[in-house]
């Protein structure tokens, strides 16, 4: 995509349409069933910024901070976007019918220590810590998921403190 980055006849606004529908989704494609680390965050989110301050062609020595590069492209943190694309497709599934194998995947729990050298957190654990954050247990997510109104408040709840920490 460097060529139609440095191509000065196409507005930066059209540029940062481009990289939303063809960079950005193609790199965060699956990014709802991926168990998440620090790292694999931030590793994705200094791609983002090196793309944006591309395209806006920001270079390295004048100083603008991530804040301001996101406030003037419309973006926003990548963990905002993972965690809505993961919460918006969990609630897609729990809208299924029940015996759906993706609505019975969701509710399995496996029990007991897990092998030697695994990370000690799997994909199940951290949407259990997410909900805690807001004071919410799995069987109160899974009620209020059938309305949609309130489950978007959720979701507006679960992704609103994130990336302040940037």
């Amino acid at each position: 995509m460097r060529p139609v980055w440095n191509n000065q006849n196409i507005h930066w606004k059209t540029k940062i349409r481009l990289f939303n529908t063809n960079v950005k989704t193609v790199l965060l494609y699956g990014a709802e069933i991926w168990k998440r680390t620090r790292r694999l965050d931030q590793s994705l989110q200094v791609f983002i910024n090196k793309c944006l301050r591309q395209v806006l062609r920001i270079r390295w020595s004048e100083k603008i901070s991530n804040q301001d590069l996101w406030a003037r492209t419309g973006q926003q943190p990548v963990t905002n976007s993972i965690l809505q694309k993961k919460w918006r497709w969990i609630v897609h599934t729990l809208r299924r019918t029940q015996p759906n194998i993706a609505r019975q995947a969701l509710d399995w729990n496996p029990q007991g220590q897990r092998r030697k050298g695994r990370p000690t957190n799997s994909w199940r654990r951290t949407l259990d810590t997410e909900l805690r954050k807001i004071r919410m247990s799995w069987g109160e997510a899974k009620a209020m998921a059938m309305d949609r109104t309130r489950w978007r408040a959720v979701v507006k709840a679960l992704c609103s403190d994130r990336g302040e920490e940037d």
